[in-house]
């Protein structure tokens, strides 16, 4: 069967090169629009459920119920980022302005500049997905690049592939090299906004710790205590939770790295670099449904409340084309043995020591 022959409406079957891009996104055309009571409501419910979650850990004096209260924080921060994460990509509501205010709102717990993510993720991130020398985010090393560094450098990336060290490595390498006042090294253009969007954060942060500083004194507990439970454990814990999501988003033993644009362009690279990570109950509702990854990077206008249709829409119309992976700790740590170091003329996933551990996927069109 030709692809001429393909009622483009109806599933591909497998076998059959991948359509266009405008056709796959044609067919999530119905679930792009965006409403703008859904996304205040839900911006205003989760930064309501943060700032009480942040004023627990000084109420309650027990310092479990402040270490829990800490951690649960951390995961607002997350979830209220997700929101602001679709308010960059104009997905949130249908008004632009409109969705940089929030954008702008829902970043501030996060401490992450606007107009720096814009560029890293929209741009860069979502424009060369898994394209070596491009996109940066958990980008692999290959053997030769992993031997020419440091001791102290293959020691840091040790800890970033050892499924332990996503917070490390966000924090490190994304929001303190790339987001907050980056070097020119790490961002050659320089705008205004990158400027004040660092000003807006930082201003956030002194504000923040001045009222968890204040609350410890007028409640004779101690400032230390406080601004450790209170800002320190849900920064940390928010970073180690987007480092985590960006990792399993881009990161499988069935996912290939390219160094050849024109190889990478034939691979459709927005369906087969991306993983639909499966939890069990509804840790991806929690997550406001950011794991539905392979719909979002086909059409980033679909909003997140909407990419369970839109992920279920891709999986029905393109079967044997999307990973779909079930989430399981002993799965992620797998993953996380196996993929070390990449070979972009192999397609292949290394040890640091330069075995082949897995072979990825490589799509090629006909």
């Amino acid at each position: 069967m030709s692809q001429i022959e393909i009622d483009m409406n109806q599933p591909i079957p497998v076998g059959e090169p991948i359509p266009h891009r405008k056709v796959i996104r044609s067919w999530l055309t119905p679930l792009t629009e965006r409403v703008v009571l859904k996304a205040i409501v839900l911006q205003v419910l989760d930064t309501v459920i943060l700032t009480a979650g942040i004023i627990g850990t000084v109420y309650f004096e027990s310092v479990l119920v402040k270490l829990l209260l800490a951690i649960f924080s951390g995961f607002m921060i997350g979830r209220i980022f997700i929101l602001g994460h679709d308010a960059c990509h104009q997905s949130f509501t249908p008004h632009r302005g409109l969705n940089k205010l929030l954008g702008r709102l829902a970043f501030l717990p996060s401490l992450t500049p606007y107009s720096l993510w814009e560029v890293g993720h929209n741009v860069v991130h979502h424009g060369q997905t898994n394209l070596k020398g491009f996109d940066f985010v958990w980008a692999p090393l290959s053997l030769e690049e992993y031997q020419s560094l440091s001791k102290g450098k293959k020691l840091l990336e040790h800890v970033y592939r050892s499924g332990l060290g996503p917070a490390v490595y966000y924090l490190v390498e994304i929001w303190w090299n790339k987001m907050y006042f980056p070097s020119k090294k790490a961002m050659p253009a320089s705008r205004p906004a990158f400027l004040w969007d660092n000003v807006l954060v930082s201003a956030f942060a002194v504000i923040w710790v001045a009222a968890l500083t204040w609350a410890a004194v007028v409640t004779n507990q101690s400032i230390l205590l406080t601004l450790v439970m209170g800002f320190v454990i849900p920064f940390i814990f928010w970073n180690a939770m987007i480092g985590f999501v960006v990792y399993v988003h881009h990161t499988h033993p069935s996912v290939s790295w390219y160094s050849d644009k024109s190889e990478w362009l034939r691979a459709q690279p927005f369906v087969s670099t991306t993983v639909h990570l499966v939890f069990p109950l509804k840790w991806g509702a929690a997550m406001h449904h950011i794991m539905e990854h392979t719909a979002h990077h086909v059409d980033m206008s679909v909003p997140l409340y909407k990419l369970k249709q839109a992920q279920s829409k891709l999986e029905e119309m393109l079967p044997g084309r999307i990973i779909v992976q079930k989430f399981s700790w002993a799965w992620y740590f797998h993953t996380a043995k196996l993929c070390k170091l990449y070979d972009t003329q192999k397609k292949c996933w290394l040890d640091f020591k330069g075995n082949k551990t897995a072979d990825s996927i490589k799509v090629v069109l006909s």
